[in-house]
């Protein structure tokens, strides 16, 4: 009565140890050095140490930048290990499996420590039975299950790499969108300051005028209106920079960095060979991240399907095992019996499924329809490609023409200006007409400088549509 006491004590003790913690030393999620901060609101850092040139940043340095420091980037990364990592366990499963394994057993009736191995034989029997011994199991025939799930495994590693190369890939192309967009932001204010600059100028001809009583001081205010609405427009468009640049700071990896760099580049038109639709079509089926990874995702599920179909089939497997035993507190030791004894074994173990409740056929059900799931996924795809491809070519082609378009209407806007002001000055024309004809110039400017912006982009979003952006 006591000594079963004790052993429930001890086994209650155990209970609590084992519920009470799980690990030793829990793993930390944050990384923080400064455990005081685990008292306050968690923000994690901004971001790593970025280093940044000290000169204006070419296009190719941006994205260098963000690729190396791009949370959203490094995170897929880390989804690629961890497809690497179940590959491994797939492989894992096939393998030996060797553990050592040891217990305390308390019966009700005495037991013999070891069975007989003749008969007649003595042998020392206890209720307190001891062990230690090594396992060794070796599948050898699941149907298939195994192998399949390896195949899939090393698909869906296939598909995770893949997947990291288009992330990787639509970062460029977002950088090189924002970049030639913050490029063409630098114009735009490049043209309000001249703008100022020619209206303040046009404004010391009129008080000139108006001097010499050859003008009215209306007109002197309308050009102050006009001075007001370019400042605003003006303080507007820097603001649009800055927050251009703070997205394009974001992108890098670093957005404390915002203020202290700038970048350099050319909105001039990057050589294009051109779009031919069925080309662009086939280079993005055969080079489109995405598109490769649905594929091996798809031909992973098929595996999968076949890896659920083989739990109806017998798991067979080699077991082996060699130990000790000891007995405590004997009750039957017969004189030249010893309290230990090693024990071996080797045999085949067959399961057979029989009943399951339908878990089975309700897993292959499951299976296959996550298959019908990934074929009209990459279906759909099929049309997200073949549609990005010929948007891509159609913006392309617009903003080609709007190059060539606002080019013409600079030149002639710049014509009008100019002669607008030449018949306000030998008093021919009205203020209005050369306010008009300068707000007209600066129309132009700006949309030519957005369209050579927007022809820069379409080309890189062809190139991300193919799979050909690196």
């Amino acid at each position: 009565m006591i000594k079963s006491k004790i052993m429930g004590a001890l086994l209650g003790l155990l209970l609590a140890g084992m519920t009470g913690c799980a690990l030793i030393s829990p793993t930390e999620p944050y990384e923080i050095s400064d455990m005081e901060m685990l008292g306050a609101i968690y923000r994690p850092p901004s971001h790593q140490a970025v280093v940044m040139p000290d000169k204006p940043i070419l296009l190719e340095d941006a994205i260098k930048i963000a690729l190396q420091n791009n949370p959203e980037l490094a995170a897929v990364k880390y989804t690629r290990d961890a497809a690497s990592a179940r590959h491994s366990q797939a492989i894992g499963r096939v393998l030996p499996k060797i553990s050592a394994i040891g217990g305390y057993t308390q019966y009700i009736d005495d037991q013999r420590l070891i069975p007989p191995r003749y008969n007649g034989e003595l042998g020392v029997f206890g209720d307190n039975i001891y062990s230690a011994d090594i396992v060794v199991s070796q599948p050898i025939f699941t149907g298939g299950r195994l192998i399949n799930e390896i195949d899939a495994s090393k698909l869906l590693q296939q598909s995770a790499i893949h997947r990291s190369s288009r992330t990787g890939n639509e970062l460029i192309f977002n950088v090189t969108g924002i970049f030639y967009s913050i490029l063409a932001q630098k114009e735009v204010i490049t043209s309000l300051a001249f703008s100022k600059d020619a209206m303040n100028e046009h404004l010391n001809r009129i008080n000139a005028l108006i001097a010499r009583k050859k003008a009215a001081k209306v007109d002197r205010l309308r050009t102050e209106v006009r001075i007001a609405d370019i400042d605003q427009s003006l303080t507007h468009a820097k603001n649009v920079l800055s927050i251009e640049k703070r997205v394009l700071a974001n992108l890098m990896g670093a957005p404390d960095t915002m203020e202290s760099f700038d970048i350099s580049g050319t909105l001039e038109r990057v050589t294009f060979a051109g779009v031919a639709l069925e080309d662009s079509l086939e280079t993005a089926f055969e080079y489109r991240e995405d598109y490769l990874a649905a594929r091996a995702e798809l031909e992973a599920q098929a595996k999968f399907v076949d890896a659920a179909r083989a739990g109806h089939w017998p798991y067979i497997s080699l077991q082996g095992a060699y130990g000790m035993r000891w007995a405590h507190d004997l009750s039957d030791a017969p004189s030249g019996t010893d309290s230990s004894e090693d024990l071996g074994r080797i045999g085949v173990f067959v399961e057979l499924p029989i009943f399951e409740g339908g878990q089975v056929a309700a897993r292959v059900r499951e299976q296959r329809a996550a298959l019908s799931v990934s074929r009209e996924t990459l279906r759909a795809l099929a049309f997200r490609l073949r549609l990005d491809v010929e948007t891509a070519g159609l913006n392309i082609e617009s903003a080609s023409k709007r190059i060539d378009a606002t080019q013409k209407a600079i030149e002639q806007a710049q014509e009008a200006l100019r002669i607008e002001r030449k018949k306000y000055d030998y008093g021919k024309g009205a203020l209005i007409d050369v306010l008009d004809a300068q707000n007209a110039l600066l129309d132009a400017q700006t949309n030519y400088y957005q369209s050579q912006a927007e022809y820069n982009t379409a080309v890189a979003q062809l190139r991300l549509a193919t799979g050909e952006i690196k």
